[in-house]
């Protein structure tokens, strides 16, 4: 067991946000050490190497004062969120030195986690590791438990996903492929367009930025309606999706990303529909879903093994580059899903 003492970067929260966050609203520390091991007498605990740590759109809402959603960042200390780790020393029996794990772990070169909370040993290790903080981690839960839990989808059905290109929206519109759907995705540049339809498979995408009114761009692909719509947006495009859901429809609400960052949210015009249409609209969190971890792997091994599904990963190397690569989220920069790469194995 090492008494080593190291320095560890991290990336904190320095005030809290209201609006857009800037990068100066976050702040790299370098002053802190570490010693690599856990404190003696500390139960249930590890010390890990974080080696990937995952930007979601999620964590905008940590950075505001209120705790609505979920609880806010402390100022002045790491952030935390999804990762991939290793871990250096343990002292909670379910862990060993040397394993690799994925789940919530802190912003930062090295973290003391004690009674991690979700912290998921990696068995499979024959697909790159950095997959766990997406297709395999919390994003790939997210698709799984909103599609196949909460929209029970059938064959023939007409999906559509909002900001289909991103961590979540890609696995979806590829599930509801593989389940014999008629799939259309949006997203916000061509480039994006193109993915979706050439590497993704989806039957047809679009630009939400070039269509003034969704509404009718949302009829023109689904002349039938929508059965099943993937919810990441919220706002205008919420609206538009009511007005062109079918009866009995079901909506998975995931995120609303176009709020995250208004002072004051958009109120929704149509929502008497789910009433006249019975649709059923439901949110949900990934981590409810857990508990499926083992079946969604089952599906999804062979899946991307076999080429069937395809990932696509925008790395950005280094803790330091952390606040530029969380803050692209909101500015649409990011293709595919934005993760940071803070150590090789």
């Amino acid at each position: 067991m090492s008494d080593q003492e190291v320095s560890n970067k991290q990336v904190a929260l320095k005030n809290y946000v209201t609006g857009l966050p800037k990068e100066s609203d976050m702040q790299i520390i370098t002053t802190n050490t570490i010693k690599l091991r856990v404190p003696e007498g500390t139960k249930d605990a590890v010390l890990v190497k974080n080696l990937y740590l995952s930007c979601d759109p999620y964590m905008r809402e940590r950075m505001s004062a209120s705790d609505v959603g979920f609880p806010s960042f402390e100022l002045g200390k790491p952030l935390t969120g999804y990762g991939v780790a290793k871990i250096l020393d343990s002292t909670h029996p379910n862990y060993k030195k040397g394993d690799l794990a994925w789940g919530f772990t802190g912003w930062e070169e090295y973290s003391l986690i004690v009674s991690p909370r979700i912290l998921i040993k990696i068995e499979h290790t024959d697909v790159p590791l950095s997959y766990y903080t997406g297709i395999l981690g919390m994003p790939g839960m997210t698709a799984y438990a909103g599609f196949y839990e909460i929209c029970t989808p059938k064959k023939g059905e007409y999906v559509y996903i909002s900001a289909a290109s991103g961590a979540v929206g890609q696995i979806v519109g590829q599930f509801a492929k593989l389940s014999g759907c008629y799939v259309v995705g949006s997203a916000g540049s061509k480039e994006k367009v193109d993915l979706l339809k050439n590497k993704f498979g989806f039957d047809e995408a679009f630009n939400y930025k070039e269509e003034p009114d969704l509404t009718a761009a949302l009829k023109r692909y689904f002349p039938e309606g929508i059965d099943i719509y993937f919810e990441n947006v919220g706002g205008k495009m919420l609206d538009a999706v009511l007005a062109n859901m079918r009866t009995l429809g079901r909506i998975a609400a995931c995120g609303m990303i176009s709020q995250y960052n208004l002072e004051k949210h958009e109120g929704v015009h149509n929502l008497a529909l789910i009433v006249w249409k019975q649709i059923r609209m439901q949110g949900f969190l990934a981590a409810s879903y857990y508990h499926l971890y083992p079946k969604f792997l089952e599906m999804a091994l062979p899946y991307i093994k076999q080429g069937k599904i395809v990932y696509v990963e925008d790395k950005a190397e280094g803790l330091e580059t952390g606040p530029t690569s969380l803050l692209s989220l909101f500015t649409g920069q990011n293709v595919g899903k934005k993760l940071l790469v803070v150590a090789r194995e």
